[in-house]
């Protein structure tokens, strides 16, 4: 679950003086320039709230969004293209509904980062900016955080609305492997991990019980609890040798309890209160039920909601065999319908314009087509992505692949611009340093540049 920001770090160095600052490694004038920066790190902002369609795997850029009908058998694939909302530019067939939002986006489709192998590895660099190669596969807590993290820092909701939220799985790196490393809050602590929902959205009994109170425990006694943590929260002493876990876990669970009393953040997960017929055009299975979770999540003052589009790498867009008959039969059209209906619906409720719906995964799929029943193999060297709302621009096609979609063409990307850019869009200056439990100043994008093309 996650709780409110804090920033130990300065609140130790003004308490305890100077010398714990030096300690620290940070001089006198570095101290008082970061204090300086914190009125300056928010820029002006066109995009308030993110929702994440993570295709964790690596969806098929030759398939969806950067296909090449004129490329020879075995590369082509077996899918046709169609026209979209935007001239000149094709689609699948398979995404007849996004094909029709083509105008309202930004699609690139020149992306590509180092990892090949690791889906973990890509995971992070995708999520997180910092591409530390094919040894980066495993979660650690000196990883750099999540994006939703980072914005429970800086720019932190209200005490009754849940910061961010991740649906419907903790992705595992195979089945019964460890989870994925980049969706945490890394080196800014557990506090800063999202709140994860891990139940089946679409199920008739589906509930979120961390935010409810038990049958005996009323208000009132809510209340009392509540006074006494308080209590016993402000005898914790201040110095730095107790600012780690204790102070955490104070701050996780002041947030917990201002949560179980928050009819805002308890009504969003009521899924319930949706038409049959709304429910329907998300698509009656969990990823849909999950986008359309994630629309009211935001409804409701949440900043960040990610869906991780797989129980495990293997399990969905990890097309090695049957590429065409899963992608075909399964994955996109569920995908055409929740990720259409969602930026329609946010279009109707004048949310789109400040949410930024970011559709993208780990990497694409080789050009050359296997000999396992048409499967495509894991392709980093380039792939696709498409970015809606807040403040994005509407119906650009930016950068190209080659011939074959094997490397970018034009303008190549990475992650981490990807990541710069929309911090942007947030209003957060990508190069504005976040510290670690340790004290240690990071970048909130390690390597990333914004691209002033994408934005409006």
């Amino acid at each position: 679950m996650i709780f409110p920001c804090f920033d130990p770090l300065r609140r130790r160095w003004m308490q305890t003086g100077l010398a714990t600052g030096l300690a620290g490694g940070l001089t006198l004038p570095r101290l008082l320039s970061a204090e300086a920066a914190d009125s300056e790190f928010l820029r002006e902002a066109t995009a308030q709230n993110v929702i994440m369609l993570f295709l964790d795997g690596g969806p098929s850029h030759l398939d969806m969004w950067d296909m090449k009908p004129n490329a020879p058998e075995g590369i082509r694939g077996e899918f046709k293209p169609i026209s979209t909302s935007l001239p000149g530019y094709q689609m699948c067939e398979h995404l007849p509904r996004m094909a029709q939002l083509a105008h309202r986006s930004t699609v690139v489709r020149s992306m590509h980062h180092t990892v090949n192998n690791s889906h973990g590895a890509a995971v992070y660099t995708a999520l997180t900016g910092h591409d530390r190669g094919e040894a980066g596969g495993l979660a650690a807590p000196t990883d750099h955080p999540h994006m939703g993290a980072v914005l429970a820092k800086l720019r932190p909701t209200a005490v009754d609305t849940l910061s961010h939220v991740h649906l419907p799985y903790i992705t595992q790196e195979g089945a019964g492997n460890p989870p994925q490393p980049g969706f945490f809050g890394g080196f800014l602590g557990r506090s800063y991990d999202p709140l994860f929902v891990l139940k089946d959205p679409n199920a008739a009994d589906f509930n979120v019980p961390e935010l409810t109170l038990q049958t005996q425990v009323s208000n009132t006694r809510l209340d009392e609890r509540r006074r006494l943590f308080n209590t016993l929260a402000a005898q914790l002493p201040a110095q730095t040798s107790v600012l780690g876990p204790p102070r955490e876990m104070t701050a996780m669970q002041a947030r917990a309890m201002d949560l179980l009393s928050s009819e805002r953040a308890q009504r969003a997960f009521r899924l319930d209160e949706e038409s049959a017929a709304d429910r329907e055009r998300y698509g009656r299975n969990v990823y849909g039920q999950s986008v359309l979770l994630a629309r009211r999540l935001i409804e409701a003052g949440t900043r960040l909601v990610t869906i991780s589009w797989a129980p495990n790498a293997n399990a969905t867009w990890d097309t090695h065999g049957s590429n065409f008959q899963t992608l075909k039969s399964t994955l996109l059209p569920q995908l055409d319908a929740a990720c259409a209906s969602l930026v329609t619906d946010l279009d109707a409720r004048g949310l789109l314009s400040n949410t930024i719906v970011a559709v993208f995964g780990d990497f694409g799929r080789t050009p050359r087509v296997n000999g396992n029943n048409g499967g495509r193999d894991h392709w980093n060297f380039c792939y696709s992505l498409q970015l809606f709302g807040g403040g994005f621009r509407e119906g650009l096609i930016y950068g190209a692949s080659d011939e074959t979609g094997a490397f970018p063409a034009q303008s190549p990307q990475t992650p981490a611009n990807v990541l710069a850019t929309m911090y942007a869009a947030l209003g957060v200056s990508p190069q504005y340093e976040i510290y670690d439990q340790l004290a240690r100043p990071h970048r909130v994008v390690p390597a990333g540049e914004v691209v002033p093309d994408w934005l409006v």
